[in-house]
Order: structure tokens, then sequence, then C-alpha cells
């Protein structure tokens, strides 16, 4: 594949909850040339992390997408990657390329229930420990930076900024976007169920695909490279 390709064929990455966009540094030397991997920067983390982060996906979205836009460049082809909090956001974003005009090839949606069911169990409004805890219980893990009080001092209002943020999301529009969704979990995730994954089928009058890698809510710390051979595997269909 040649440069300009590869620089056309662009996977957007939404980071999941407390995440930025590092967590999908080592995804550009996976895809192997396949994409030009980016991901959307968002405020309270990284380079950001002194700004006030968002507790509103939809505002979040919107805010966003001038700089996504801008990212994408023109002729694109955009393939959307969100995990978890980053799915519902991902979703957001493909309305709102949609709305200008923006071709999204497809959207790849991880660890999450359909759009317009909310959490059951929440985090959110718990105090710090009992907050942590319970978000540990959802992940399947425990961030080590959360053990260090400076950097849990940095982490926490971010953490409990997107748990809030994803626990409220509640879609802007009732309407099913029209490019085609592939839903993955991890075949042991116990925070979203099988049919619940698949209701993404219902958030898209285009295509719909489902696959489960062995693992729990975090899997593709451990898939990362299967779930792009996925996303490759998904788009030679479609040629």
């Amino acid at each position: 594949m040649s440069e300009e390709d590869r620089d056309r064929n662009v996977l957007l990455c939404i980071p999941f909850a407390g995440a930025g966009p590092s967590f999908f540094h080592p995804w550009r030397e996976l895809s192997a040339g396949r994409w030009r991997v980016t991901s959307v920067e968002l405020p309270g983390r990284e380079r950001r992390i002194l700004e006030t982060p968002y507790r509103n996906v939809v505002e979040a979205a919107k805010n966003s997408i001038d700089d996504i836009v801008e990212d994408l460049g023109d002729g694109a082809r955009t393939t959307l990657f969100g995990h978890s909090l980053g799915a519902v956001f991902a979703y957001e974003v493909v309305h709102l390329l949609s709305a200008r005009g923006v071709h999204v090839e497809r959207l790849v949606v991880s660890g999450s229930p359909g759009p317009w069911t909310q959490r059951e169990r929440r985090a959110t409004g718990l105090p710090d420990e009992e907050f942590l805890a319970r978000v540990e219980e959802f992940a399947g893990f425990r961030h080590e930076a959360l053990d260090h009080p400076e950097m849990r001092e940095l982490i926490l209002p971010v953490l409990q900024a997107d748990c809030e943020m994803h626990e409220n999301y509640v879609p802007s529009t009732d309407e099913p976007v029209s490019v085609p969704v592939c839903s993955i979990r991890g075949d042991s995730d116990g925070l979203v169920g099988a049919e619940q994954a698949q209701e993404w089928q219902k958030a898209t009058t285009g295509a719909f695909s489902y696959a489960e890698f062995p693992g729990d809510h975090m899997y593709l710390v451990d898939h990362a490279r299967d779930v792009l051979d996925l996303i490759e595997a998904e788009a030679a269909r479609d040629h």
C-alpha cells in the first residue's frame, strides 16, 4: 500500500473512560501501514491535562467535531473505533460527520450495549474509594497509576467525569446511522452481555456484524492486533 493510500485510510479511535490517545499509539505499528491511526484528544488528559473534562457525550462530540474534520482531511476513507464510552462517543461523531457530508466507511463499537440502553449498574456519585472499587470491578483491572497519590489526583477527576458522561448518555437522535456497524465484545465481559452488544444492529440501516474475542470488558488490551485484523477483514468484504 502506498503512503498516500495509507494516509487516505484513516482509523479514528475514541478512548474509553479515563484513557487518552496514547493508549492507541501502539496500534500505529500494529496496523502495519494499513491505516493512519489517529485518535480524539479530550480535555483533562495527556496534553490537555489542565483543561476541564466534559460530562456530556453529545456536547463533547459537538465541540470536538471541527478538530476531527480537520484531522481527517479531504477524501479520507474513515473507520471509527470506540470502546465502551468511546463507542457511544463515536456513534455521535458518525451522526455529526454525516451531517457535514463527510463519508464514514464503518463504525466499529466495542464493549458497549446499544446506544439507547442505559447502564443499570453505576459508579457516578459514589465516594472516591467506592467509586474506584466499582470501576475496577467493571473494567476487570485496576490502573496502577491510581496507587500513586500524585497520579491519582490527576486521573480521578477525569475518570469520574468520564463515568458520569457515559452513564448519563442519551443519544442526540433516535435516527440510526446509515454506515455499516461492527460490534465486538470480550466473551467473558460481565458488564456488557452478548445480547446487549448486538443491540447495535438497531442503530444502523446498513450492514451489521458481531464478533467476540477471549477476555473480559478490557479484552482489547491483549487483542489489539486481532481487532485490527477484524477491521481489515470487514473492510475487504465491502470491496
